[in-house]
């Protein structure tokens, strides 16, 4: 699985390095006998964006520096190159320093299940919110009728950071947000962190177990 997601994500153009953070040697010692990087990290971090921060401090203070660093998660061996390509694109911008993917939600069953995370925009693109919860709220209508009407976007699990701004983030307390919802990216907008999105047409499929690979079509990998 890990070693699926690292061959994907080396095939990625905007990327200088690809390096597997963790804290468990099996997966360490898997991803260096198939020729990969790999780096041990802490076992006490709460997110992947901490486990990323401390990769980005320590290769940093070898000498290897690096402007950005993007989280992708080892659960996701369908992920397409060029969906990481698209969120590397947004920091030619320098107004930007977090960033992620969103994508057009098709059905009602996305809209309404509470581990498809939603997201709201503004005009620029900024994520406004992100919820559980359908969001916005279309009074008047039958919630099976609402997608009809409006264009929702669910969450794509990959995260952007400038290296600087990463090494704000993961010292923020928890907010109540984030302890409501349970996503940590609550904690940043709460903080007033702009978050960005970029619309992919991609789907991004989490393998967690072996039922889940059996329920998925496999889409077609580069």
């Amino acid at each position: 699985m890990v070693n699926r997601v690292y061959i994907q994500a080396s095939k990625a153009s905007s990327l200088g390095k690809v390096i597997v953070a963790t804290d468990n040697t099996r997966i360490y010692d898997e991803v260096i006998t198939h020729g990969g990087l790999a780096m041990m990290t802490a076992e006490n971090h709460r997110s992947g964006t901490e486990r990323c921060s401390e990769i980005v401090a320590k290769l940093a203070a070898s000498g290897d520096k690096y402007d950005v660093a993007i989280n992708i998660q080892g659960d996701e061996p369908f992920i397409d190159p060029e969906q990481i390509d698209q969120v590397a694109a947004l920091f030619a911008n320098p107004v930007i320093k977090l960033a992620t993917l969103v994508k057009e939600i098709k059905t009602n069953d996305e809209l309404l299940s509470p581990n498809v995370v939603k997201v709201v925009l503004g005009k620029d693109k900024k994520a406004l919110y992100f919820s559980r919860q359908p969001i916005p709220y279309l009074r008047g209508l039958l919630q099976t009728e609402w997608i009809k009407y409006l264009v929702f976007y669910k969450h794509i699990g990959i995260y952007a950071y400038r290296t600087e701004t990463l090494a704000e983030i993961v010292k923020l307390p928890f907010g109540k947000l984030e302890e409501a919802e349970s996503l940590e990216q609550l904690r940043w907008i709460e903080n007033d962190f702009s978050l960005y999105t970029q619309v992919t047409d991609f789907e991004s499929i989490a393998i967690d177990t072996p039922e889940d690979l059996k329920n998925y079509q496999h889409p077609k990998v580069r």
